[in-house]
């Protein structure tokens, strides 16, 4: 029999009366361990940064901007994307007229009426959440390969090279909402497809490399720059025919740090495909050797100590700003994934409770998480409001809807971890919110981007009668027909004002100004561009919201390559002096 204590320092003290137990036995018993306590109450530091934070200037990753600049805008690398056609969303968006039009239910939860033919739009329940809005209509943008349609839900994930035969991601976390709506392995598919591309980007099977492939093309129209590439020609993805060079990085960290956190996070996935979840796991090693970057999830993934030394090390965190405040604290993105790190550490603490000598970093970043969170709330000032309700985590820069999404998801994320750890709420300041505040925050974000804005637009392209029909998307500009538009040919097509032939079902555009204004432009990048750090973003928020509050996330996979913890003994108290 063994019995579970908390020792001064946080963390579960284990008691043997004998000690019989295995390592699986524990393994399997994680879930028994006690769980942190309530975030503390913010000091006045703390609550004066979200009542009014201070103007600094941004600080961009030139490295991350270089690479991110390329997924996002340009047709090359991981944004070979391609539109299909859309005949067959005819009959579910006439029923979406009459939805819209007979029932006061939020965009967020019309998707599950219409895709039951069972039912009526008035007899649904009100608390009916849609899995199903992700797999038959928010689809992602479709990608095509030479000739080939791939027209299943999260597709947009891949990029270049041959594709997979079944392409319809399971972090696991959710694996349960992805399994009920039949899609996991649909998911871990893509995932493969990607860490698959990554193992190409470096030699995988080394234990030191000294470079990586950082990009794959050139954007490059500085000075006037007419030579053809990416961002100054205007084809087909399939067309392209000018050179595209590959960069090759042997200074890149930040990158290589990502892949290794990608890797490293992927091989939990497949931890049932031993050989391919270890391929992974030495990958990642090899990368942050290169990188010596992103530690928490090479610790998930290998349950080896030295990753969570090295992420609890203090001032390795505060060099990387973890502790400090600024406009864009809080705000995950393409281009910093701080807020994310933190998440993911609160997690740590909440369900392992590790104790000394990890205790007082871990409580650290459990506490920023929880401003974080508290900073996402209408009450504080860290972020404005546009006059119809979109949080401007961006403060008032184009292309916000890529923002807003990422902290709906991290919201939502954080209040199921309080709730795995049983656990009601969180404090901001003397104040105690529960977690249905972080859903309702989440929701009416996603509402916004769906619909219930003051121009009534859907910023998700096909979903509802009035989104954007002019995307920036060479793909979905260039009318399908047999002819072959050069790099200045397709330039008609760019510039046209007639709507796209092609209907990118399923995307999201850059979004709205910070007046709720939207420009239906196609060269106005500005407000409607795509990208997969966009649409990532949305996937997220949606599938964290979808389901009923039952379904929950998977507490125990994550550290199935964990160790049992087994705190270490804090050193005595140093002798009393008079």
């Amino acid at each position: 029999m063994s019995m579970y204590g908390r020792d001064p320092w946080g963390g579960p003290l284990e008691i043997n009366a004998a000690d019989s137990a295995t390592d699986d036995d524990r393994s399997r018993n994680l879930q028994d361990l006690d769980r942190a306590a309530l975030s503390r109450p913010l000091d006045e530091t703390q609550q004066s940064w979200l009542l009014g934070p201070t103007e600094q200037k941004r600080r961009r990753n030139t490295s991350i901007s270089v690479v991110s600049s390329l997924v996002a805008r340009s047709s090359s690398g991981l944004s070979v994307l391609f539109s299909f056609p859309a005949s067959w969303l005819v009959s579910l968006l006439s029923s979406s007229r009459l939805c819209l039009a007979t029932t006061t239910l939020s965009p967020l939860r019309i998707i599950t009426l219409l895709l039951s033919t069972r039912h009526s739009c008035s007899s649904m329940p009100n608390d009916v959440m849609f899995f199903s809005l992700l797999l038959n209509l928010i689809s992602l943008y479709k990608l095509r390969i030479s000739s080939d349609l791939i027209s299943s839900l999260f597709d947009a994930i891949y990029s270049a090279g041959k594709l997979p035969k079944h392409n319809n991601v399971s972090w696991r976390e959710y694996s349960a909402k992805y399994e009920a709506a039949g899609e996991l392995n649909h998911v871990k598919d893509i995932i493969k497809w990607g860490t698959d591309y990554f193992l190409k980007c470096f030699n995988h099977t080394a234990d030191t490399i000294n470079t990586i492939a950082a990009q794959v093309g050139s954007g490059d129209t500085s000075g006037g720059n007419t030579s053809p590439n990416d961002h100054y020609c205007w084809m087909r993805p399939e067309d392209i025919d000018y050179p595209r060079s590959v960069t090759q990085c042997s200074s890149c960290s930040d990158l290589a740090a990502e892949m290794a956190a990608a890797l490293a996070s992927a091989s939990i996935v497949f931890k049932d495909n031993k050989a391919y979840s270890q391929k992974l796991v030495h990958g990642a090693k090899t990368l942050f050797k290169f990188a010596r970057g992103q530690r928490a999830w090479l610790y998930y993934a290998t349950g080896n100590n030295t990753y969570l030394q090295l992420a609890t090390t203090r001032g390795l965190a505060k060099h990387a700003g973890a502790f400090s405040g600024g406009p864009y604290y809080g705000v995950l993105s393409w281009d910093n994934k701080l807020t994310g790190a933190q998440v993911l550490l609160s997690r740590l603490r909440l369900f392992l409770s590790p104790g000394y000598p990890y205790e007082e970093i871990l409580r650290t970043f459990h506490n920023q998480t929880s401003i974080i969170m508290c900073s996402y709330l209408p009450i504080f000032t860290s972020f404005n409001r546009t006059k119809g309700g979109l949080i401007q985590l961006n403060h008032g820069a184009p292309q916000p809807l890529q923002y807003v999404v990422n902290a709906a998801f991290l919201a939502t994320l954080f209040s199921d971890y309080l709730e795995a750890a049983d656990t009601p709420g969180w404090y901001c300041g003397p104040n105690f919110y529960s977690t249905d505040v972080l859903r309702e925050f989440a929701k009416t974000q996603v509402d916004y981007i769906l619909g219930k804005n003051p121009r009534k637009m859907s910023y998700v392209v096909g979903f509802g009668n009035h989104y954007p029909r002019h995307v920036h998307h060479r793909g979905a500009s260039i009318r399908k027909d047999k002819i072959k538009y050069n790099c200045k040919g397709g330039w008609k097509w760019r510039d046209s004002s007639k709507p796209n032939p092609n209907t990118l079902v399923g995307a999201m555009v850059a979004g709205p100004d910070k007046h709720d204004g939207f420009h239906d432009v196609r060269t106005n990048y500005n407000y409607t561009e795509p990208t997969l750090a966009g649409n990532a973003g949305l996937v997220a928020a949606l599938v964290a919201l979808s389901g009923d509050r039952t379904t929950g996330i998977d507490k125990n996979t994550i550290f199935s390559a964990v160790p049992p913890m087994f705190p270490t003994p804090p050193p005595p108290p140093a002798p009393w002096k008079p």
